[in-house]
């Protein structure tokens, strides 16, 4: 295993004597003084300098008025508009649908290296598997966002990194009004960091078990004097362990950004990411249908040299400009081009070797795979600002491009020619894969491309009551190539819409209520189309949603609950043809139905609190992949973070907890409910911020999601322990 730290393993020698002092500071934390609290005094202000000149002058009364202060939980937890509902600097309370934001405060005190590190503050959102999840019951495994565009490079097995995002934005429920073809559960975009008007440097180093270890160098500025020139560099690098066997992870990431404003009126941002993985594709442990393990969580099917290598280098352009005092435009393009390498070993069946009834191994498959993506998305709106009308106009295209080559190795035949039978209590890695017998299992491109245009009106019909309108037409076009024999080749081309129309209403500044009707629409794939008995085209799978709900201000403003109830239908799934089962017709439907809450609450000045609850109901119909369709979606989930301050020392102290109910996976097994617990340590010392994490506390042995009997379940972490020290300069 190796790190690529170069100049920022310089630093690790100058981080040695302040992390003594972190281990100093963490002593403070059990001092009889850190539970001391002193009251703070009053705040008040009046009008800015200027006007009190000019009353100074006028010989006028000043009278001080309070201001009410937020808790920490309101001020950094909370965000309080978001461009991603609407397009436009909207206020969440004036957003007709569930919107979520998850800061960068949140990310760092949790200590988020992942977005699934994050699940646990998103409300309808579950794991699934690799870099797939489900958001209210309906698998997301392509409607991404990057700063409000298409283009996600890292694609189906490869989870997403937070080195270089800001914040975590989830929109709930269909989003094709605004975005286009995508799932009906939500779409999730993630907000860069950009380079920054003030100075700001830093450097990190942490280190934890299982030889986790990282470092990083940000530096964002001024390139001249007024900053209208601007930079951002990031570099990070990390490699770890496991507690599975033969699994390793390395992670390396530049991130460069530079900005420009043209103008008073104008701005351009250019930006450079490179992201490096090397680990494994890791499927699950054997399970039976109670959810039992069949052998110890640390056994894995892949031998040694098995490995995922992933590289992406992504380019993104954002040209934002006022035309006039009531017009503006956005024009953003996205470039990315991605290899993914995968070589590992698959089980493929149980086997009871001693014929006593009980399972004790499984066969393999090995397979060695390389994908090509690349993409091209551009985007382009307008918003008119005409009185109490707020207009958004705008088209956008997405180009889709992955070329995949897979060679396989079949079931053992009791030679060297295929995978060995592995063991589950005595597992012998030691096959020798160059002497394995490969075959083609398929050598295809396949394109996809989306072309958009939609409008949208924000109405201010009162100082308390917004609707907003909108519709979207798309055009959507792919086409896959067999490059083997062209048996397999299929195109698929349709037109499509998609709406939404929804209100919200202040009641009072404490009750701000909202509903909303949306829909949207998610292709068939072109391979699908060919089980066309008459071949005509199945038309898209059309997602329907019904919302309501309420922004809460409750406590003096000490806490915000935001409730949502919704109701999806998505219909034309595509399920076997009852007269000919080598084909399929279009007439399943996935029903999904629940209530969300999040809270985020000031206790006291001092104690704050995150939490987050989801009910899901989900229902299939006339569909013969009911069990897909319904796995990996609990009924039940809590999650929670809740922080307190020793402000005297500098220090803060957090428990977080996580509660999944029971699920199942694609064979209608059992994946049993889990709770996991996490705790954090921080302390601030001049310019020095030393933050302990621990996650899964009690060490739980647990499945997080399941593939089928087979493949198992998916092993969630056991424990691990993070110590950081970062120096801002």
């Amino acid at each position: 295993m190796h790190i690529n730290l170069g100049y920022i393993g310089l630093i690790i020698v100058h981080l040695k004597k302040s992390l003594i002092m972190m281990k100093a500071c963490g002593a403070l934390v059990f001092s009889p003084t850190v539970f001391a609290e002193t009251a703070s005094d009053g705040i008040s202000h009046a009008e800015g300098p200027k006007e009190w000149d000019q009353k100074i002058e006028d010989q006028s009364i000043i009278e001080l008025s309070p201001i009410q202060v937020e808790g920490r939980a309101l001020s950094l937890y909370k965000e309080d508009e978001a461009v991603l509902g609407t397009r436009t600097h909207t206020p969440i309370d004036e957003t007709p649908q569930s919107i979520q934001v998850l800061t960068q405060e949140l990310i760092d005190d949790q200590a988020a290296n992942e977005v699934t590190d994050l699940f646990r503050s998103m409300s309808g959102v579950s794991y699934f598997n690799y870099g797939i999840i489900k958001m209210r019951g309906f698998e997301q495994e392509s409607q991404v966002l990057y700063d409000g565009v298409k283009g996600d490079p890292f694609r189906t097995f490869t989870i997403p990194q937070l080195f270089n995002i800001e914040e975590v934005q989830v929109l709930k429920g269909p989003s094709g009004a605004l975005y286009g073809a995508g799932e009906a559960g939500g779409v999730i975009n993630y907000v860069t960091k950009k380079p920054t008007y003030d100075q700001q440097n830093t450097i990190e180093f942490a280190t934890g078990n299982k030889g986790f270890l990282s470092g990083s160098l940000e530096s964002s500025g001024g390139l001249n004097e007024d900053a209208s020139q601007r930079y951002r560099i990031g570099v990070y690098s990390s490699s770890e362990d496991s507690y599975r066997n033969n699994v390793e992870e390395d992670n390396d990431i530049v991130d460069l950004g530079y900005a420009w404003d043209i103008n008073e009126d104008a701005t351009l941002t250019l930006q450079y990411t490179h992201f490096y993985q090397l680990g494994e594709r890791v499927r699950g442990v054997p399970i039976d249908e109670d959810g039992n393990f069949l052998t110890d969580t640390s056994w894995n099917s892949n031998e040694p040299s098995d490995n995922q290598e992933f590289k992406s280098d992504i380019f993104q352009a954002h040209l934002q400009y006022s035309i006039n005092d009531w017009l503006d435009s956005n024009l953003t393009l996205r470039y990315y081009e991605t290899n993914e390498t995968m070589k590992f070993h698959q089980a493929r069946a149980l086997v009871d070797s001693d014929s006593d009834g009980a399972y004790d191994g499984v066969t393999r498959r090995y397979q060695d795979q390389v994908r090509d993506y690349n993409g091209v998305d551009l985007a382009y709106y307008l918003v008119a600002y005409l009185g109490d009308h707020t207009l958004v106009t705008g088209t956008d295209y997405h180009f889709a491009r992955e070329e995949e080559l897979f060679y396989y190795s079949g079931n053992s035949d009791g030679t060297d020619a295929t995978p060995s039978t592995l063991s589950f209590t005595n597992p012998d890695y030691d096959d020798d894969i160059s002497a394995y017998e490969m075959s083609l299992n398929r050598d295809r491109t396949t394109d996809l491309k989306q072309v958009g245009v939609y409008v949208q009106d924000q109405w201010r019909v009162t100082n308390k009551l917004n609707l907003v309108a909108g519709a979207r037409l798309d055009h959507i076009k792919e086409d896959v190539t067999d490059n083997d024999d062209g048996s397999d080749d299929a195109s698929y081309d349709d037109v499509g819409y998609s709406t939404r129309i929804g209100a919200t209403y202040e009641l009072s500044k404490q009750f701000k209520p909202y509903a909303s009707f949306s829909t949207g629409l998610t292709p068939q794939a072109a391979a699908d189309q060919l089980t066309s008995a008459d071949g005509s085209l199945f038309d898209p799978e059309e997602n329907q949603q019904v919302e309501v709900g309420a922004r809460t201000y409750l406590l003096d403003n000490r806490s915000n609950l935001n409730v949502a109830l919704f109701h999806i239908v998505k219909n034309n799934v595509l399920t076997e043809d009852p007269d000919d089962d080598d084909y399929s017709i279009a007439i399943g439907e996935i029903r999904s139905q629940g209530f969300e809450a999040d809270l985020l609450a000031d206790l006291t000045s001092r104690w704050v609190a995150n939490v987050s609850y989801t009910y899901t109901d989900l229902e299939v119909t006339d569909t013969d992949a009911d069990a897909r369709n319904l796995s990996n979606t609990p009924s039940h989930q809590l999650g929670g973070w809740t922080r307190y301050e020793f402000p005297d020392i500098g220090s803060s102290i957090a428990f977080g907890m996580d509660y999944v109910s029971q699920q199942t996976d694609r064979d209608d097994n059992t994946i049993k409910p889990h709770t996991i617990y996490d705790m954090s340590w921080q302390t601030r010392w001049q310019d020095w911020k030393f933050q302990a994490n621990i996650k899964n506390l009690l060490d739980e042995e647990y499945a997080i999601a399941g593939f089928n009997t087979v493949s198992g379940a998916i092993i969630g972490e056991r424990r691990r322990i993070y110590l950081k020290a970062s120096y801002d300069f």
